[in-house]
């Protein structure tokens, strides 16, 4: 099945030869997002974090990394195929949020099996989504941002990273939002930007909460050592 009408895309200018440019270009924004989580991720002492959260939080920014490569290669010639491999990038960024939040709400051991298992669904949904068949692709997206609102409502667990995933998933719609109004933002911008490159700058965004989260672990350290040799 070919999706052409999927591949229509509002902003279609080149700038200094390169096609697409608005869409292509607008991915730097999850290259940045991904080098701050990753530095806030190296600063923070491991005992500070447990091996799950470390190791999913790790997914998570690797995947936004390769989703910008991912992705910018798609938007230089977008049709089928690529569109398979800017999936690709997006499903390891989805393996490691969704198993980070597992690991923070029901343990380790959840953690490292969500991961993994969304890991290795993620082929078969974008095999199938190629196909033409696009429950298992929507029920791995949308279904994970559902769980992310519903994992919030239980405890955090002791000492585990308190991430505000509300807001993620708040980040995250508003990037859809965008993403489905693709030609109205770019008609009422008077093209300055398309609804899909703005979709693009609003998703990096959805690394924030978790990029916080860990400097926040991290002031938290420091306060802790302030409040150790502050005299008595």
């Amino acid at each position: 099945m070919n999706f052409t009408d999927f591949h229509l895309f509002a902003d279609t200018r080149m700038w200094l030869g390169i096609p697409n440019a608005a869409d292509v270009l607008s991915n730097l924004g999850f290259l940045v997002a991904a080098a701050a989580g990753m530095l806030a991720l190296w600063r923070l002492p491991a005992r500070l974090l447990t091996k799950a959260e470390r190791a999913t939080a790790a997914l998570f920014f690797s995947g936004l990394a390769i989703s910008a490569f991912c992705s910018s290669w798609y938007h230089l010639h977008p049709d089928d195929a690529r569109l398979m491999v800017d999936r690709s990038g997006m499903s390891i960024a989805f393996a490691g949020l969704l198993g980070l939040a597992a690991a923070t709400r029901l343990g380790e051991s959840a953690g490292a099996f969500t991961a993994s298992s969304l890991l290795l669904a993620a082929p078969f949904a974008i095999y199938a989504a190629a196909s033409g068949h696009l429950v298992p692709w929507a029920i791995m997206q949308f279904g994970g941002m559902v769980a992310l609102c519903v994992l919030p409502s239980r405890r955090v667990l002791t000492d585990a990273l308190h991430v505000h995933w509300l807001a993620l998933v708040a980040i995250y719609s508003l990037a859809k939002l965008a993403e489905v109004n693709d030609d109205t933002i770019f008609e009422v911008t008077r093209h300055v930007v398309s609804g899909h490159t703005l979709k693009h700058v609003v998703a990096a965004f959805a690394a924030w909460p978790v990029v916080v989260a860990l400097h926040n672990r991290r002031s938290m350290q420091n306060g802790e050592r302030q409040s150790r040799r502050a005299p008595a």
